[in-house]
């Protein structure tokens, strides 16, 4: 095997550099609101505290607001705030009450973070509170008494929660941008893997079977990635005023993950059954085609629901869903081997292993299961089984 050239590893370096920066740019691209609520939020309560109250320096305002909207994945979550800020407030509290009482030290650093790690631990179970509760009371002990009074670091740590309360309650996210763009992930890594699958039936690939199965086994991540971040969006969507109207959007988003998860789960069985069957028996002309032909319509089909759950028109996502409903009634009804042309034990599995997919499928778009069950071919008459 001959070495790469200079010229070769120059370009594998410069495409490298131009994915990072795609990458950062679509991360700065997504995090932009929350970095604008953080520093409004952060520079807001020091400016209250300051200006407002009279008191010098107030760091620990600005440290309980960046802290308690930080920067989360999943999305700025209001039980998220409200624990950080009440955990800032009741460390430096307690950290003030316990200084008055013991002095100041090593030692009296110990016993103060130990106190508040075993209270912030019997108070909640929480490890965000835990943390800030404990590493605010260290703080406190650690830096010099303030000139303004033994509680403004506590009234300072209440404003800076506060104003990170008010913010997000009151210029919240869009609950439904999040997991729109996870979900058009999801749907075309996805309807990808189907692709590579029906390829692998029509070129008789095990390599590319499997390559397809690892493929499938990483779309578990994307899936917990958009359950978390609708944790997030049920809580703005029920609290948030400005975004109460699209309730019924994120419930309808929740409904389709669900099924997205069964069809992720069932595309990683159908990925390890393709590359079994590859590798242990000949699927008929007649198989192959039927087979490989379901699985491109399948995901067209995926590729489908992903458009309509992306789609921010309500008028635009009923049609997509209607066209996605009308591509599965058409390969709903294909799905018996007999009418594939499948004549193996083998093929047949497979064709079972594709049945509940579909079905999964049409409740996804909203269909109830009674009614996607019965645009499958029925399988009673069926000696063979």
């Amino acid at each position: 095997m001959s070495a790469e050239t200079p010229a070769q590893t120059s370009t594998g370096v410069l495409g490298l550099l131009q994915d990072r920066m795609r990458e950062g740019l679509a991360r700065v691209r997504g995090g932009i609101f929350q970095a604008l609520q953080l520093t409004i939020a952060a520079v807001g309560a020091f400016v209250f505290a300051e200006r407002v109250l009279g008191h010098h320096g107030p760091i620990f305002a600005a440290t309980a607001a960046t802290v308690a909207l930080g920067f989360s994945k999943g999305g700025i979550r209001y039980r998220r705030v409200l624990e950080v800020a009440i955990g800032c407030t009741l460390g430096i509290l307690l950290a003030e009450s316990l200084t008055h009482l013991i002095g100041r030290g090593i030692w009296q650093a110990a016993v103060v973070m130990l106190v508040s790690a075993l209270l912030a631990q019997f108070l909640d179970s929480g490890v965000l509170f835990t943390t800030q509760m404990a590493l605010q009371s260290l703080l406190v002990i650690m830096l010099p008494a303030p000139v303004d009074g033994t509680l403004t670091r506590s009234i300072d740590a209440m404003v800076g929660g506060l104003f990170a309360l008010v913010l997000v309650y009151l210029v919240p996210t869009d609950p439904r941008r999040q997991p729109r763009e996870q979900l058009r992930k999801l749907t075309t890594e996805l309807s990808d893997v189907m692709r590579e699958a029906a390829d692998a039936v029509r070129q008789d690939d095990s390599q590319k079977a499997w390559h397809c199965l690892v493929r499938a086994r990483r779309t578990q991540p994307i899936v917990d990635a958009v359950t978390t971040s609708l944790k997030s969006s049920h809580e703005i969507a029920v609290a948030a005023p400005l975004h109460r109207r699209h309730r019924s959007e994120v419930e309808a988003i929740s409904n389709a993950i669900r099924y997205l998860d069964l069809v992720a789960r069932n595309t990683r069985v159908l990925a390890r059954r393709v590359a079994s069957i590859i590798n242990h028996i000949t699927l008929s002309a007649e198989a192959v085609d039927s087979i490989s032909d379901c699985l491109d319509s399948l995901a067209d089909v995926i590729n489908t629901v992903g458009n309509a759950l992306a789609v921010a028109q309500p008028g635009a996502r009923r049609s997509y869903m209607r066209q996605a409903r009308n591509q599965l009634h058409s390969v709903a009804a294909q799905l018996h081997p007999d009418t594939m042309g499948i004549e193996t034990m083998e093929g047949q599995g497979l064709v079972l292993l594709l049945r509940p997919m579909v079905v999964d499928l049409l409740e996804a778009t909203g269909a109830s299961h009674e009614e996607a069950l019965s645009h499958l071919p029925r399988l009673d008459d069926w000696d063979r089984l």
